[in-house]
């Protein structure tokens, strides 16, 4: 690290002292605190490697360092199971306040719930401040007096349907409820239901072992051959066989739902309760309408909205939205939960379809009234509702400028300024759960707006710019676009995209949702830079744009990644005849998936916001949208000038006949 960024991080903590120094002392100073960052280093891979001797022997020699809380608190969780309640209350006590007092209390309250400790437990629980852990929440609730049957039970089941994994909290929780009578076998099932249409055989087990071990016997078999199992049944007698042949029919239909409809339709459907059928056809419905079929619709025709849960209801509107049929588009908005049916999503859609439909001016005072509550230049569809609204985007007033009190208290908060320490010295997961932790727990009520655009402001002039726009992005009454969409590299960026035929505001917009700017970004699956390349892209792009000894390693650098990352979306853009949204999806998923989303010769031509929602894959939906928000807010603030998402969009159907292959190759 260089010299000037430690001091200006130790800056941020207030713990730089101000004394005369000679420059040899400065150069003393500097080299020690650069050795002492590199044993904080050398913690965090220790820690990740579970070696709890290294940890221990290492602590003591970053005592008084700016990140002395985490190498603390690396040191105390490698070995939590073994430390002793004092040993976890020191900790507590002297890192009062922190961010990594309130994680290790998270993780010892989980500790607690698996040893069932639950006087001290009760103690420690209410002091837990982020509260944000599932797994807690279903301990507490598990024990929790004051709740009443109806409350308690409908509390557990947010949690324990809510889990991506199966944990011991609320399986804890769920087990004791449904012994005290206050779950039933049909909440149960339910569980069971959501855990295999996600793929978590386990959890369907788990699942099913609360209502006995015999009914949880067939859960293997039935996960790693529906079809054999449902074969060899004659019939379903009583509500765990019915269950059973659900799970079947869901297991199934996640590889063939043809076949799965025609199994249940033939044979099955007249074994199964009306609820039970519902859910069948309901998951069917769902997996043929993510093939984009235009069976999705009479499968869902069979299954009664009420027996449905959320994520069928989505899809319920996506496939009718594809084939004009308001009418389902706008009973399926009606039968989502209150909080789903809210969403901005589905109040848009509810809106189109009421407008199609009215028939008063009831009716269409309720349109408008729709399109009102979300309004915005906040998102995809809240900017679909202004235009609809026969406004434009444009950029919203500044607010005030910050004052000095301002800014000097947000450098000043020692959580955001041990987070920019972090992010600098490469922490940067650790540098974020910490800021996030700062600005969401301020004072335990959460940062005002104010505050947040100063904790924005402090991130962007340390160009840390995914906390800059992440927080910003929160503010509620005001909005500073400039923090929101800000511009780093801008003459990089726009002389690139000029240069070549695009539109700069597009290239921003792709590059706020890939990287949010942070320059050695990098994927799960080997996306670098800025604009998040792969190096096989990397290199065909390189030769297609004459760029010659390209190597994979110059994707770190900002110029070779924007030509590249430009280079290949000008060239998807091409091949898609200047769609936005195919391009966009195409940069996300790969040209292949939006050239087959698209259909085929003869299907149907659609508005671009309809095709886009049809996306079969949830990132690759969400992608296209915000690219495209995102998109005309800087065309914006770029030109200054109203600006329009729905020209943008257009319309999206199969490729006319007579339509060039631009790059038949494109990776």
């Amino acid at each position: 690290m260089q010299f000037h960024t430690i001091l200006t991080s130790i800056a941020l903590l207030g713990s730089l002292t101000l004394s005369v120094t000679t420059p040899a002392q400065a150069q003393s100073s500097a080299s020690s605190k650069a050795q002492t960052d590199g044993t904080i280093l050398e913690m965090n891979r220790a820690f990740k490697q579970g070696d709890t001797r290294r940890l221990t022997a290492l602590l003591p020699q970053v005592r008084g360092h700016a990140l002395e809380p985490w190498a603390a608190y690396w040191e105390l969780r490698a070995r939590l199971d073994t430390a002793t309640p004092g040993e976890v209350q020191d900790f507590l006590t002297r890192f009062a306040g922190t961010y990594q007092e309130d994680r290790l209390r998270n993780d010892w309250l989980l500790l607690l719930g698996q040893r069932r400790d639950w006087s001290n437990f009760a103690v420690m629980q209410p002091l837990f401040r982020m509260n944000d852990d599932r797994e807690v929440r279903c301990y507490e609730l598990s024990l929790d007096p004051t709740l009443a049957g109806d409350d308690l039970a409908a509390n557990v089941k947010r949690q324990w349907y809510g889990q991506k994994e199966t944990n011991d909290g609320c399986t804890f929780a769920a087990t004791r409820l449904y012994a005290a009578k206050k779950l039933t076998d049909a909440d149960v099932w339910r569980k069971a239901r959501l855990a295999m249409e996600a793929n978590q055989p386990r959890a369907v087990k788990v699942a099913a072992e609360i209502i006995s071990p015999e009914a949880a016997a067939p859960i293997d078999e039935i996960n790693n051959n529906p079809a054999r199992y449902l074969a060899k049944r004659v019939g379903a007698a009583g509500r765990v066989a019915k269950e059973w042949v659900v799970l079947a029919l869901i297991r199934m239909a996640a590889n063939d739902p043809d076949t799965a409809a025609s199994v249940l339709e033939n044979h099955w459907s007249v074994h199964l309760s009306s609820e039970q059928r519902s859910w069948a056809w309901g998951v069917i419905g769902k997996q043929v309408a993510q093939r984009l079929s235009g069976d999705a619709t009479e499968h869902f025709a069979k299954a009664k909205d009420s027996d449905l849960n959320d994520d069928h209801l989505g899809w319920k509107v996506r496939a009718a939205l594809r084939q004009a049929k308001w009418k389902e588009v706008l009973a399926a908005t009606k039968a989502m939960s209150p909080e789903t049916r809210q969403e901005s999503t589905w109040v848009y859609w509810r809106a189109r379809a009421l407008s199609q439909l009215a028939k008063t001016d009831a009716d269409r005072a309720e349109v408008t009234a729709l399109l009102e509550s979300i309004a915005s230049v906040r998102g995809f569809y809240e900017q679909l509702a202004l235009e609809d609204l026969g406004q434009r985007i444009s950029t919203p007033a500044r607010p005030l400028p910050l004052t000095p009190e301002e800014r000097a208290a947000a450098s000043q908060n020692p959580g955001l300024g041990r987070s920019l320490y972090a992010i600098q010295m490469g922490l940067r997961s650790e540098g974020v759960r910490e800021w996030n932790y700062s600005t969401n727990l301020h004072q335990h009520g959460g940062m005002g707006d104010r505050e947040l655009l100063a904790a924005a402001d402090l991130a962007c002039q340390r160009e840390v710019w995914d906390r800059c726009i992440n927080t910003s992005e929160r503010t509620k009454s005001v909005i500073d676009f400039e923090q929101r969409y800000p511009m780093p590299f801008k003459n990089a960026v726009i002389q690139r995209a000029t240069q070549i035929g695009l539109d700069p505001a597009y290239v921003y917009g792709l590059i706020r949702q890939e990287s949010r700017f942070i320059m050695d970004a990098r994927s799960g699956v080997g996306a670098s830079g800025l604009m998040q390349v792969m190096p096989p892209t990397a290199r065909w792009t390189a030769k297609k744009i004459g760029m010659t000894d390209f190597k994979p390693y110059q994707l770190n650098d900002r110029d070779t990644n924007i030509a590249i990352g430009t280079g290949y979306l000008k060239l998807v853009l091409d091949d898609f005849a200047g769609s936005m949204p195919m391009a966009a999806a195409a940069y996300n998923a790969g040209p292949g998936r939006p050239r087959s989303w698209r259909g085929q010769t003869g299907g149907p031509v659609l508005e671009a916001a309809i095709w886009a929602e049809n996306v079969p894959f949830t990132e690759t939906r969400d992608y296209v949208k915000k690219v495209l928000s995102n998109t005309t807010n800087y065309a914006a603030l770029i030109s200054g000038q109203p600006q329009s998402l729905k020209s943008r969009l257009g319309m999206v159907g199969p490729r006319e006949v007579s339509a060039i292959v631009v790059n038949a190759e494109l990776p």
